[in-house]
């Protein structure tokens, strides 16, 4: 075999096994429980700021949360974002979920379950 063509093969596999590594199975009631907390006015209060299919009286000064899962292929990026965005973006009026513990460890990652799926 040529070793451009085996190259080319390792990379393949190789950047499959890492895609599918961040790949979890999913779980409904963690969605639905995920999707609970972002509509919530008094936990996640997303919609204050993003339109969210399926939530009513949206925000429009953040993005629309849409295409989530192209847009963050890594979960740990989306939930870093979600933990704390002014890491990444100092100027960010998101509020620090986890660092501000506006919500728990196992609630951001309903979130991220959730918000993964739109």
């Amino acid at each position: 075999m040529r070793p451009i063509l085996m190259l080319s093969l390792l990379v393949l596999l190789t950047s499959s096994q890492y895609a599918l590594a961040d790949e979890v199975p999913l779980n409904e009631d963690a969605i639905e429980r995920g999707k609970a907390i972002v509509f919530a006015r008094s936990r996640g209060n997303c919609l204050a700021c993003h339109a969210i299919k399926g939530g009513d009286l949206a925000g429009n000064y953040g993005p629309p949360l849409l295409l989530m899962k192209a847009r963050y292929p890594k979960r740990a990026d989306l939930r870093s974002k979600i933990w704390d965005a002014s890491v990444r973006e100092p100027t960010t009026r998101m509020p620090p979920y986890g660092r501000h513990r506006i919500l728990t460890e196992d609630e951001i990652d309903l979130v991220v379950d959730f918000i993964h799926t739109l």
